[in-house]
């Protein structure tokens, strides 16, 4: 055989061996079983099995609102990154911003969403305008032949940190997932309301059927306060208090809304209830 005949069945051999690399299919996992959806979000994974939600086991709450240590904030966010190869955070982070849902808070979601927090709870809502102005400055504007083009976002394009956040994902990743759950069931964001007051209360249901809204945790303190149960400190299991929160969470249930509460003397009954955002540990 001469040098150029072994040469020219060498090819032959090598394009048939590409060729059959290519129509080979992929070996699938035992049963025909597809793989299971990766959730960065873990609040919205567990509740998507019908779980709840533990601070501290799921998700890190860390709140601005009655700090000025940002410092806090900051070491906060920075331990909660992904490493060694992980796409998703160690917690999910949600982030409760100091300004309530009266004051212009805008900016500050920008920043707090940039910086990579899976989460935004909004202190003192009332009204399902404030949480129209919620939902709009979380979500960034969208795009010709979105499927959920409303509510209008109006967030601006930095996610520098995000990403990080989100184990290095690109920029094109990010915009996918960077969206509000349920609004978008792919969505990895959540936009949460504090209930706090008596119109809050009174006007539970057209708060929490405001599209892109992912649930609403009850400020029991403040709420005491609001329906006159101080005396003059709050009295968080007042009968008073534990009917409002009854209400807040028929509603949720009603709606397919996360709830949460940070009254949980009894981790058991308020899952009962219907809690599945539970700002403490399962024990």
């Amino acid at each position: 055989m001469s040098p150029i005949t072994f040469i020219r069945l060498i090819g032959i051999s090598l394009t048939l061996c590409v060729g059959l690399m290519q129509v080979v299919p992929t070996a699938q996992p035992a049963g025909g079983a597809t793989k299971a959806k990766v959730r960065l979000n873990q609040i919205i994974e567990q509740f998507e099995q019908d779980k709840p939600a533990y601070m501290n086991e799921h998700w890190q709450f860390i709140s601005l609102e009655h700090t000025l240590l940002l410092d806090n904030y900051t070491k906060a966010m920075a331990s909660l990154r992904p490493t060694d190869g992980a796409v998703r955070p160690k917690l999910t982070p949600i982030v409760r911003i100091a300004q309530s849902a009266d004051e212009e808070f805008k900016t500050v979601i920008k920043q707090v969403l940039d910086d990579g927090a899976f989460g935004i709870i909004l202190p003192d809502v009332k009204t399902k305008e404030e949480v129209m102005k919620l939902v709009s400055a979380m979500r960034y504007p969208q795009q010709p032949g979105s499927k959920f083009p409303r509510p209008e976002g109006i967030r601006g394009w930095a996610p520098t940190g995000a990403t990080r956040m989100m184990g290095g994902i690109s920029n094109l990743e990010h915009h996918l997932k960077a969206d509000l759950w349920p609004l978008n069931p792919d969505g990895e964001l959540l936009a949460i309301v504090m209930i706090e007051t008596r119109e809050a209360i009174k006007n539970i249901e057209e708060i929490l059927k405001v599209p892109g809204l992912g649930g609403a945790i009850i400020g029991p303190a403040d709420l005491s306060l609001a329906l006159g149960t101080g005396n003059p400190a709050p009295v968080t299991t007042a009968p008073a208090v534990e009917a409002a929160t009854a209400t807040v969470a028929k509603a949720c249930v009603a709606l397919k809304k996360l709830c949460g509460t940070f009254e949980v003397t009894d981790v058991g009954a308020r899952v009962a209830q219907g809690f599945r955002l539970i700002p403490r540990a399962s024990k």
